[in-house]
This record gives C-alpha cells, structure tokens and sequence, in this order.
C-alpha cells in the first residue's frame, strides 16, 4: 500500500503516523536510531507491505494486469489502492478524510528531524494535500509522471493510466475485499 493506507492502517499518535510513513524512508535494521514507538511503527509498516504482497487476493489483482506490465503491478495497485482508500474513505475512517490528512501533515511540519528524502518532500506533501488528492482518478496521472521521472526504465509506465482506468471496476472489487481484511491484521499487530 502507499502512503494514505500506512498513516490509516497504522494508529492515531503521532509517533504511529510518523513510523508508518518512515517505512517507506527508513531502511535496514533498526537499532534505536528512532524512539521505540515510532521504530514499532515502522515495524508495523514491514508487516503490512509483507502482508500486502503476499496476499491471494493482491495476486489475483496484480494478474489483472497484461504479463508486460507485471514487473510494475505491485506500484500500481499501491497507488490505485491509494486512491480506493481516499475515494471510499468513509466506508473505513469515522473521521473525515480532510480532517485526517490536516493532522498528518501537521504532525509531519511539527517534527523537525524527519529522514532523508522524506524532510524534502513533506512541506510539499502537505502544500499540495497528496494524500487528500488521491481521491481524484486524475490525480494519478500526475503521480504516475512523477513515478517515470524516477524510474530507470520509464517506459514501463506508458499506458498504464489507461490501464488503470480499464480495470477500474474489478481492481475495485479487489481493493474492497482485500482492505478490510488489512484493517484487522494491522490492528491485530498494534495490539
């Protein structure tokens, strides 16, 4: 998942929603680097990406795709699961999407030790409201040319918008099925 679902899936404090988005910026083994509550969120996000990519349902999502898009599959689904999440937010989050993102991007401009590439990018995270655009199909055109533009083979994008859009409705059903079983395995793992 992206990161819209590892702020949701990993808990309200701000240490839980700091650790779930250093999962994707924190590398290798941690030896108390971090304070223990954001290290066990980081923890967390692993599990989560672990579960994520080796679960049937994500397989079957991920088949969806024609055989020369599959080596991208699993970037894809992150984003497009992104999109189902903050599109048909209200069918997992009581509180309001809006309300949500404000307080991870002010907990993300209220720390001032953020790693590496993440200090760089969260100022404009929270000016462009990343995670609340996500519910806009459109959205992910501009995130996918962001994607090329880091991709050393770029090429292996092209098209995939159109793609998304055509596997929109059984994506989406594999999205439903699959999340709230997600849900429970990471709330099953904070406790």
């Amino acid at each position: 998942m992206n990161y819209l679902a590892h702020l949701h899936l990993g808990g309200e404090q701000p240490a839980q929603l700091l650790g779930s988005l250093y999962g994707d910026f924190v590398k290798g083994w941690l030896r108390g680097q971090w304070p223990a509550d954001i290290e066990a969120a980081i923890r967390l996000h692993r599990r989560v990406d672990v579960f994520t990519d080796t679960h049937a349902l994500v397989a079957r999502a991920r088949a969806r795709f024609p055989v020369e898009r599959r080596r991208y599959s699993g970037i894809l689904l992150d984003l497009f699961f992104d999109h189902c999440l903050a599109r048909y937010w209200q069918d997992y989050a009581e509180q309001p999407l809006p309300q949500f993102t404000g307080r991870v991007y002010q907990v993300l401009l209220d720390e001032p030790n953020l790693p590496g590439h993440l200090a760089q990018i969260a100022p404009r995270m929270a000016a462009q409201d990343w995670l609340g655009s996500y519910s806009e199909f459109a959205t992910l055109e501009l995130v996918l040319a962001g994607m090329q533009r880091r991709l050393s083979r770029p090429e292996g994008l092209d098209g995939a918008l159109a793609e998304l859009e055509q596997l929109y409705e059984p994506l989406l059903g594999d999205f439903r099925a699959f999340y709230p079983q997600l849900q429970a395995f990471a709330e099953q793992q904070r406790r």
